[in-house]
C-alpha cells in the first residue's frame, strides 16, 4: 500500500513535466498508480495540496541538504562546494527542470507565492551566511549569493532549452570560481 511521501516523487515530476496547469488528474493518476478515488483520500485539498506538499518536501530537501550545511559547515569553502555538488545531482547535471523555478514563472504563481519566496530566500540567505563567514561583507555575500543562485537558475532553463547538459556543469563551474573569486 502506498503512503502519502510515496507519491510526492513522482507528483512533483508530473508537475515539471507539465506544469501546475497542465497537470491533469489523469496524468498524475497514471504516473502515481492511484486512482482519483485515492488520490484525493491522499490530498482531501486536491491538485493544490498535492502541489503544496511537493513543494514543502522541495523545501526540506534544501534545508537539509544545502541550507543547513551552508550555514553551519566549520569549513564555509567545503560548504559551498558541497553546496554546487549537490546542486548538480539534485538536478541531475541540468537535466531536470527546477520546479520551484518553474512554479515561480508559472499563472498559478499567487498560490504558492510564500513557497516560492521561502525557497530562493533561504537559499541566498544561506549561501550568503558562507560567503559572510569566508570574509565577504554583508552587501557584496548578499550580491554574490544572488548572482550564484540566478547562474544555477539560469542554466537550467538554458541547458533546457538547448538540450545540451554541458552548459549547466559548465555553468556551475564558472558561477563556483567567481563566486569563491576574492576581487
Amino acid at each position: 500500500m502506498a503512503e502519502r511521501a510515496d507519491v510526492l516523487p513522482q507528483l512533483a515530476e508530473v508537475f515539471r513535466a507539465h506544469g501546475y496547469e497542465g497537470a491533469t488528474l489523469a496524468l498524475i493518476s497514471d504516473a502515481t498508480g492511484l486512482g482519483k478515488g485515492s488520490l484525493y483520500n491522499f490530498f482531501p485539498g486536491g491538485k493544490e495540496q498535492m502541489a503544496m506538499e511537493v513543494l514543502t518536501s522541495i523545501d526540506r530537501w534544501f534545508a537539509d541538504n544545502i541550507y543547513t550545511p551552508l550555514r553551519t559547515s566549520t569549513d564555509p569553502a567545503k560548504g559551498i562546494a558541497d553546496m554546487f555538488a549537490a546542486v548538480d545531482d539534485y538536478f541531475r547535471s541540468g537535466q531536470r527542470v527546477c520546479l520551484v523555478g518553474a512554479v515561480a514563472l508559472g499563472a498559478s504563481r499567487d498560490l504558492f507565492d510564500d513557497k516560492v519566496k521561502t525557497y530562493f530566500a533561504g537559499w541566498i540567505d544561506a549561501l550568503a551566511a558562507a560567503l559572510r563567514r569566508l570574509g565577504d561583507d554583508r552587501t557584496t555575500a548578499r550580491q554574490k549569493a544572488e548572482q550564484a543562485v540566478l547562474e544555477i537558475q539560469g542554466a537550467l532553463v538554458l541547458t533546457r532549452a538547448l538540450d545540451d547538459i554541458k552548459v549547466f556543469s559548465r555553468a556551475l563551474a564558472d558561477s563556483r570560481k567567481r563566486l569563491m573569486n576574492k576581487k
